[in-house]
């Protein structure tokens, strides 16, 4: 669940930041550094489904032998 997301201005740009997942994004408002950083958490929880899918069915994999 994420509580918590943190909203600097770093030199005229606003970088948002979620210390639960530990990932970031900026925008030039802290609007579109939220929605930025919303779009970047999809994408990282995408690839780590893909990632544990791809590593289930390698798991199922059974070489023949013989």
């Amino acid at each position: 669940m994420i509580d918590t997301v943190e909203v600097c201005e770093e030199g005229g740009m606003f970088t948002a930041y979620c210390s639960e997942l530990d990932v970031a994004s900026c925008g030039h408002t802290p609007e579109e550094a939220k929605k930025n950083l919303g779009e970047v958490i999809v994408i990282q929880l995408e690839n780590n489904q893909a990632r544990d899918a791809e590593g289930f069915l390698k798991s199922l994999y059974v070489p023949m032998v013989g």
